[in-house]
């Protein structure tokens, strides 16, 4: 069995992530979404708990995706789960330079590890967390950006902790 690992912060989850996901799940014969603490980014507006619940609302019509969360090394839940790939998705030539250098490190700590990257669809170029983020904590609307089902739990969370 080829068991991908998709990791990231996912906060939230997008339709750019989605779009990621659901290639994976037809690369893989399993792919485990994997909701990361990242030291290197701001604090989260989203529990580890609420980022995990919203992702398996919206991925529930993908029998071979799971989700799960991790706050260690990325190599040592790879070796845990015997996965054999990371699955990352490239938005622009920006994201490649990071993306690079992290496949580089996960190969070193781990020889298993190899790294897939996935482009992302056009319409979702612009598309992150962070652009969502923005949009809903000043009201704007966030229709098309991530799935009907966490809008809004997203839209009032943001908006709200103004």
């Amino acid at each position: 069995m080829r068991i991908a690992v998709c990791p990231g912060s996912f906060d939230p989850v997008t339709y750019g992530h989605l779009d990621i996901i659901d290639r994976a799940s037809r690369l893989f014969d399993k792919v485990i979404v994997l909701v990361s603490y990242n030291p290197g980014k701001s604090s989260a507006f989203f529990t580890l708990e609420e980022r995990v619940d919203m992702i398996k609302t919206v991925t529930k019509h993908l029998e071979n995706v799971e989700v799960d969360s991790n706050d260690g090394l990325l190599a040592d839940y790879l070796k845990r789960t015997n996965a054999d790939a990371i699955i990352k998705g490239l938005r622009a030539v920006s994201d490649f330079e990071y993306e690079f250098q992290m496949a580089l490190a996960n190969k070193k700590l781990y020889s298993g590890a190899e790294t897939v990257f996935l482009t992302t669809s056009s319409e979702n170029m612009y598309l992150s967390s962070s652009v969502v983020k923005q949009i809903a904590s000043l009201g704007g609307d966030i229709t098309g950006l991530v799935p009907d089902e966490i809008r809004d739990t997203i839209k009032n969370r943001l908006y709200l902790s103004k």
